[in-house]
């Protein structure tokens, strides 16, 4: 079920951009669990081409394309951290090739995103707005990202934010009052931060756009001024609507899988999951090794037919964000990939593994190693400080070809066209890399995801 909120909302965005190569009739009718079984290998493929990332679109990216991934995602997270790019252009990246990120700054500044708390916060389809509005709403939810102790302390200077937004228009944090240093879980911010975070999430304040990635925020109803709270949908339709889309950008979910997509309830929503299944709105499906079902979305269905019959080959390779919907739930990506992710830039120096902000490399449908990099920008340089590949993963003539290509297409776009690689494990993998990346001709057998 979708919710369409806006008139002008596109009625198939939310199906699958790869066609099937062979669709039938009877394809699309796939009552019982028996009619279609997977493969790990299979699931795997789905799930990548339901995220767009199974190949990279035969044409140069245009900024319709933007808006188009992240509607097929759902959601784009968004994260500051900037050793590479920030995360939501990265992610973007790794779908669509070279591309322009101020078309995603576009899209939020016309009013063709919103941004809020999904996975985490996120950009959001405007048309999706009324499926967080109860969010918004309800204190109980919003917990700690809303202060109720600095809008009670600071009432006065809510007053005067608001009172002042109003009537001057949009406003960014670092305009009001001193900054503050120190930690915990408001990071130091100033209690003007604390404020407009608040009011933002409590949905009286929206994004208005970003300016240098800082929030910039306005009223609600100079943001987006045709909404009334007299469209919420229903809580129930709501949660049903969310489920329903988590399954649909995973390609293929366990119930346990779900939750997590839009930071949904742990326990009721697995019994969702089944409860649409047993009503028809999903679909389960068998896929070998698991001990429960998997659930698909109607609009993968003919999708899931071509991956069972192995005719869903994912050929890209790619870097992928920390925050990429592949990689984000590390119990996913353990289970369907098995590889083990961990983000660690968060743990001491001394104790991190592989890097301060590692990416995964995504090699024609596995997840095969990562990286630690750097963009040097003033100095047009892309260094890899370590690459791991993972254990059972052979050293070929293509697999070098392929993440050569994945590095110097990812450093082209960030501007860094030299690339220096450090270190590696399998050591003798960076002298390989580095002798192929001399090359400046497409390796031959390998596909130009950039070729018309």
């Amino acid at each position: 079920m979708n919710i369409r909120l806006r008139d002008d909302a596109p009625p198939s965005r939310r199906q699958p951009r790869r066609e099937p190569e062979s669709a039938s009739a009877s394809t699309f009718a796939l009552p019982r669990m028996t009619d279609v079984r997977l493969d790990v290998p299979a699931a795997r493929a789905l799930l990548l081409a339901a995220q767009g990332l199974d190949r990279r679109p035969r044409r140069k990216a245009a900024k319709r394309d933007v808006l188009a991934a992240i509607r097929r995602m759902g959601v784009l997270q968004i994260d500051t951290i900037s050793v590479v790019n920030r995360s939501p252009y990265l992610v973007l990246w790794s779908r669509l090739g070279a591309y322009d990120p101020r078309w995603l700054d576009q899209h939020l500044a016309q009013g063709a995103l919103f941004e809020y708390w999904a996975h985490e916060a996120c950009f959001l389809p405007i048309e999706d707005y009324g499926l967080f509005r109860e969010r918004m709403l309800d204190q109980g939810w919003t917990r700690w990202r809303y202060s109720h102790a600095v809008m009670e302390k600071h009432a006065g200077m809510v007053r005067r934010i608001l009172d002042g937004i109003r009537q001057d228009g949009p406003v960014r944090s670092a305009e009001l009052g001193e900054p503050k240093s120190g930690s915990g879980p408001w990071w130091g911010w100033k209690p003007e931060k604390r404020i407009l975070e608040s009011l933002f999430t409590a949905g009286e304040l929206m994004i208005a756009r970003r300016e240098g990635f800082q929030r910039v925020y306005d009223l609600r109803e100079r943001v987006f001024p045709s909404w009334s709270d007299d469209r919420i949908p229903p809580a129930d339709e709501v949660r049903r609507t969310l489920v329903l889309e988590s399954v649909r950008a995973l390609g293929v979910a366990k119930a346990k899988w779900v939750a997590d997509y839009y930071r949904m309830a742990k326990k009721e929503t697995p019994l969702l999951v089944r409860a649409l299944a047993d009503e028809g709105a999903l679909i389960p499906v068998e896929v070998d090794g698991w001990k429960e079902p998997g659930y698909l979305h109607p609009d993968n269905a003919a999708l899931a037919a071509d991956a069972a019959a192995g005719r869903v080959k994912p050929v890209l390779t790619t870097l992928l964000s920390p925050f990429d919907p592949i990689v984000w739930d590390r119990t996913r990506g353990s289970e369907l990939f098995g590889f083990d992710y961990r983000l660690e830039c968060y743990t001491p120096a001394p104790k991190r593994v592989y890097g301060y902000f590692t990416l995964p490399i995504l090699r024609r449908g596995a997840l095969i190693g990562r990286l630690d990099p750097k963009a040097h920008r003033r100095d047009g340089v892309f260094e890899v400080k370590a690459l791991y590949l993972e254990p059972a993963v052979r050293v070929t003539a293509g697999l070098v070809a392929d993440v050569a290509r994945a590095l110097r297409e990812c450093a082209a776009w960030h501007g860094t066209p030299r690339i220096v690689i450090r270190r590696s494990d399998p050591p003798a993998l960076a002298a390989k890399l580095t002798a192929a990346l001399a090359v400046d001709d497409e390796p031959d057998g390998t596909e130009s995801p950039h070729t018309p």
